[in-house]
């Protein structure tokens, strides 16, 4: 990828999107853990603060998304990605999941990764498509031992992971 604008767009979604998965491990972790997940959701707020203002300054610069295909393939994947977590929630609650909503969203917002790594010619993205659908994996088996919600241990690791990678796109920008 050698866009960056794309850099940018990657710090103000990926920090806005590590500050809501934050927020999500916010439903019942060990109270001990609680200021350290709100610190660490208001540094994704501000990451992602600072890629917004630098998305603006850098709006018409070129994208990986200007081109006409990469474009539409962008929209095919987030739309499929909405559905099909609204889906899955809405079938986990109505056979009372609930419990495995977030390690489910995790799973399908980290497979969709996968296609967007072409789309946005970024091998990384693949990398992370990895990460969070391991947490997504693990996220159960680890909450049931430190009996916590689910949410928390997905929403810490996800969370984490688009954190670093909003920096990433930062480090990517200043060298540039």
């Amino acid at each position: 990828m050698e866009y960056v604008r794309d850099y940018v767009m990657y710090m103000a979604v990926f920090g806005f999107f590590s500050f809501v998965w934050f927020g999500w491990a916010q439903e019942n972790p060990r109270p001990s853990w609680r200021k350290y997940i709100g610190v660490a959701s208001g540094l994704g707020f501000v990451i992602s603060s600072i890629g917004i203002y630098l998305s603006i300054q850098h709006w018409n610069d070129a994208s990986a998304l200007n081109q006409a295909t990469a474009f539409n393939l962008y929209l095919i994947f987030v739309w499929a990605e909405i559905i099909i977590c609204m889906v899955g929630a809405i079938l986990l609650t109505v056979f009372k999941k609930k419990h495995m909503i977030a390690p489910f969203v995790a799973f399908i917002v980290g497979s969709h990764f996968i296609g967007l790594a072409p789309v946005f010619a970024d091998p990384t993205l693949y990398l992370l498509a990895l990460l969070i659908m391991v947490i997504s994996c693990v996220s159960l088996p680890v909450a049931k031992r430190l009996q916590v919600a689910p949410s928390a241990i997905t929403g810490i690791g996800t969370g984490s992971v688009l954190f670093c990678f909003a920096i990433l796109g930062f480090v990517r920008y200043l060298l540039v």
